[in-house]
């Protein structure tokens, strides 16, 4: 069939609709035509910056050319053997590698895969095997695929878990620090020991499976405190520590490993995402003994560490090495905090602006209120930083954090033109919603007058700068 080649945006959305079930959410009904770094172009020829990165997908940029270089030379070697049948040396030296990145001060060993949500089921099918223990815990508001398994182990019901249960047994939820809404890394201790009391014996619970950063929970940060206590109350009760770090891996928060940053080396990662720029493959990195628990033949899969991706993971890291992208994380990451915090100066409603290296979010709430997420003027921003060129993507429990995964390639220029449409995005938002009657909302001026009940941005808002 021939491809047509004047199609819209809009005729292309036609046909996906027809096509493909909806079940496939879409944040944007933009269809790319070329990618370059930090910047993309739809079907139309209208330009994009991208601070989505194929969530976090493309820290090293759209087609890195030192990436499509090793795929190509890849590509004229062989495409796909399956490795349990005839092995090649790219993906043991890329094990070889990420082996040696791993923190702890022990052998590890790596399985690759080829999605987040099967490195982590195998996480679990690793950790089970060692310990001959089915339990696992995981944490309110953490994301963890799309498998049954995952699901389950994912804290967060609407819409990745409705009307797909019932989800794998043995599976319970602590709850994770979060000191804008009043919960203490204390709590989520006393939580975990809640669960040991009222539901599972600790020596039965496999594995505690934590993110170092929440994803799709709204970039909420888990403190070292946390990690560190966890670390010693795994180790009292012979449980396994796994950092599912599928979105925090490969360089986004400053270090190859969030947990590098906490002092806590796990017993097993799950990494995916950035680590082939573009090309899909996962990984579970972990103490040689406890990866070596599962007999033989009963861990890979047809695709798993394809040739193809294993050679754009071994590109991945040169280019970090090369470049030094983790200095470029934390540079584009102080960039982007410094610009939401001076927009919270100015609007009240961003509650919280928080973060890792360049993984960063801003939340927003009515009236800066943590207890009022604001979904709807989270939704509003979105759309209008699409209308201005910018690609940005929200999630958070309640749908009211906007987060930032532009990739660690892109230029001072094109960062800062992003980040000035995201103010400008903001201000046109609010400034768009419809005005309520005067008792039914404070006005935030200097003034602390009621706002006008009258048609339009409130009388006592300023003209080019409204306060949220």
């Amino acid at each position: 069939m021939q491809r047509e080649s004047q199609a819209t945006n809009a005729m292309l959305m036609a046909r996906r609709q027809a096509a493909i079930p909806r079940g496939v959410g879409q944040s944007h009904a933009i269809f790319i035509a070329k990618g370059e770094n930090a910047e993309v172009w739809d079907v139309e020829g209208r330009r994009y910056i991208d601070f989505a990165g194929g969530i976090a997908v493309l820290n090293t940029g759209h087609r890195n050319p030192a990436v499509i270089e090793a795929v190509k030379a890849q590509l004229d070697q062989y495409t796909h053997t399956c490795f349990q049948v005839l092995a090649y040396e790219p993906y043991v030296e890329l094990a070889e590698r990420l082996n040696a990145k791993a923190p702890g001060d022990f052998a590890k060993k790596t399985l690759f895969l080829t999605t987040g949500a099967e490195a982590v089921e195998n996480a679990i099918k690793i950790a089970r095997a060692h310990t001959g223990r089915a339990g696992v815990i995981a944490f309110t508001g953490g994301y963890h695929g799309r498998t049954l398994m995952t699901l389950g182990l994912t804290g967060k019901v609407a819409p990745y878990k409705t009307g797909f249960g019932p989800f794998p047994g043995e599976i319970f939820h602590a709850r994770f620090p979060n000191a804008l809404h009043g919960v203490s890394v204390q709590d989520a201790i006393d939580s975990v020991e809640q669960i040991f009391k009222n539901d599972i014996e600790a020596r039965r619970v496999a594995a505690i499976i934590i993110e170092p950063v929440q994803g799709e929970g709204g970039f909420n940060v888990a403190p070292p405190e946390l990690m560190q206590r966890l670390r010693a109350l795994c180790d009292q009760h012979g449980i396994l520590l796994v950092c599912d770090e599928v979105q925090t891996g490969a360089g986004r928060t400053g270090t190859w490993f969030a947990c590098e940053q906490t002092g806590v080396a796990p017993d097993l990662i799950t990494l995916a995402k950035s680590m082939a720029g573009g090309f899909p493959i996962s990984a579970v990195v972990g103490r040689a003994e406890v990866m070596d628990a599962p007999a033989a033949g009963g861990l890979g899969g047809t695709y798993a560490g394809s040739p193809l991706a294993c050679a754009a993971a071994l590109a991945v890291l040169d280019e970090f090495e090369k470049h030094d992208l983790l200095q470029r994380s934390r540079d584009v990451g102080q960039r982007i905090t410094a610009s939401l915090q001076a927009l919270a100066k100015k609007h009240k409603c961003i509650a919280d602006v928080r973060g890792l290296g360049a993984m960063v979010a801003m939340e927003l709430c009515k009236n800066g209120d943590p207890h009022q997420p604001d979904a709807d003027l989270t939704k509003a921003l979105a759309a209008e930083a699409t209308k201005r060129g910018l690609v940005i993507l929200t999630c958070g429990t309640y749908g009211n954090v906007v987060r930032i995964l532009v990739p660690l390639t892109v230029s001072d220029a094109v960062l800062d033109e992003g980040l000035a449409i995201i103010g400008a995005s903001l201000e046109a938002a609010w400034r768009d919603e419809p005005t309520l009657p005067a008792r039914s909302r404070a006005c935030a001026c200097s003034t602390s007058r009621a706002c006008s009940p009258a048609p339009g941005p409130a009388s006592c808002w300023p003209t080019m700068a409204p306060k949220c």
